[in-house]
């Protein structure tokens, strides 16, 4: 049997993380498998049916990089887009004409009722083993549910069942708060003459105190990490470890050996905890080990600016960075000394890194600069280190104004390689602003 799951969203205007989640633990399941994976929108909701809350899941699937094999009409990969369930009114309108006639659906003030078996039915589930669910004593007076409104529109139960049925789902993984409507749907099926799909309820997704997942929550909308200009990779990475584990302690894992150990005997029971810190540190170790092609586009997303520099240069710059940054979205801010000489100093740092008494070291640093042989960072780090000792000063002494002129802040990649990077004749042209600078406060 070659499986075939779905993920149906509604578009609501966000996609939450539980349901990022949710997409990528069907999307791992059918790559794993060599099965299919099928998208489908439950936009029967004309309120919330817009173009916009529509795209913004297309668009969070593809940031994912989760690919969908199935649209309308059975087309492949490449297709126009996923299924819509407001464009298949007629196949439910069938669907429910049979029920009628078999005596197991009802119109009731104005509504069409299915009519529900009251015997106890048992759930096979994958992760959560058999659950038997017996009627509620509500369900008890009125077991009987609507399946289409008075206003014609056919509710979730329905649909949802007609449409695993019409695609051939084989696999319905979904988040456990469907679990309760389950047997409902257990019993549509078999009211339609079909044998239910197997059934694997995940885990729900929580916050780190364990409160339920609000969309408000820090870390709860896929977009929000999209803005921040996370890496992919990590993301999935990092949603495919809240409910499911592989059989070691992986952490840090690249998309093929997910989909390669990813099953669902191993997702777990309990609710996971979204910890936006390990989101970052996640993110983290994926950036710092990224092919470098793929480092400068991400930055390039996040609006980092290279001018006109050459390519060389901008691996060469992008290098010192790479492990240094945390997070993409800081990296224009982080390495724009690089790119353009029109930067402002960090007025608290030049005040003490060009102060009167630090202006006759910088100078003579400056002029050995100037005579060095080459400029590698092995080479100037030397010679700064022995001209403190010559001058009987601290090394801060030096480098301190040193950052300053090259890069106008406290905190950036190492001195030395950032130097190599910027060249012998940027550096010299920007410790004599910084000197011009001492002048100007000497002067004063």
């Amino acid at each position: 049997m070659s499986v075939r799951v779905r993920f149906a969203p509604s578009p609501t205007g966000h996609l939450h993380i539980g349901g990022a989640r949710t997409a990528l633990f069907n999307w791992l399941y059918a790559r794993h498998t060599g099965g299919q994976f099928v998208l489908r929108i439950e936009d029967t909701d004309e309120e919330r049916n817009t173009p916009e809350a529509i795209n913004v899941i297309l668009e969070g699937l593809r940031w994912l990089g989760l690919d969908w094999d199935e649209g309308p009409a059975g087309e492949s990969k490449g297709n126009r887009g996923p299924y819509f369930q407001s464009q298949r009114g007629e196949i439910y309108a069938r669907h429910v004409e049979a029920l009628k006639a078999k005596g197991l659906a009802y119109e009731h003030e104005g509504a069409i009722r299915f009519r529900m078996q009251r015997e106890a039915i048992t759930i096979p589930d994958l992760v959560c083993g058999d659950v038997v669910r017996e009627l509620t004593d509500r369900e008890q007076e009125q077991p009987d549910f609507v399946i289409v409104r008075s206003d014609g529109k056919p509710v979730f139960h329905l649909v949802n069942v007609i449409d695993d049925l019409e695609m051939g789902i084989t696999h319905v993984i979904r988040g456990e708060d469907h679990l309760s409507n389950t047997a409902k749907h257990i019993a549509l099926f078999r009211a339609l003459d079909a044998e239910p799909p197997a059934f694997a309820h995940i885990p729900l997704i929580l916050n780190s105190d364990g409160s339920k997942m609000s969309k408000r929550d820090d870390g709860a909308s896929l977009d929000g990490w999209q803005q921040t200009h996370c890496v992919p990779e990590a993301v999935v990475n990092y949603l495919s470890l809240l409910g499911w584990s592989p059989k070691d302690d992986s952490q840090v894992m690249p998309m093929a050996e997910i989909i390669e150990r990813f099953d669902l005997p191993q997702i777990n029971r309990a609710n996971a905890r979204f910890d936006v810190k390990k989101m970052q540190w996640m993110n983290y170790e994926h950036l710092r080990n990224l092919p470098m092609p793929r480092y400068r586009q991400l930055a390039s997303e996040a609006g980092m600016d290279f001018g006109d520099a050459a390519e060389d240069y901008i691996e060469a710059a992008l290098v010192t960075c790479q492990n240094k940054v945390k997070q993409i979205s800081d990296l224009p801010d982080y390495c724009r000394f690089y790119f353009t000489d029109a930067f402002e100093y960090d007025e608290a740092m030049a005040a003490k890194a060009f102060a009167p008494e630090n202006k006759e070291g910088f100078a003579k640093l400056r002029e050995l600069f100037a005579n060095l042989e080459s400029f590698e960072p092995e080479l100037t780090e030397t010679a700064l280190k022995a001209l403190a000792e010559e001058l009987d000063v601290k090394i801060r002494a030096l480098v301190m104004p040193a950052r300053c002129a090259c890069t106008g802040v406290k905190i950036g990649p190492s001195l030395y390689d950032l130097m190599a990077v910027l060249g012998r004749d940027r550096v010299l042209a920007r410790f004599d602003r910084a000197l011009a600078r001492m002048d100007e406060s000497g002067e004063g």
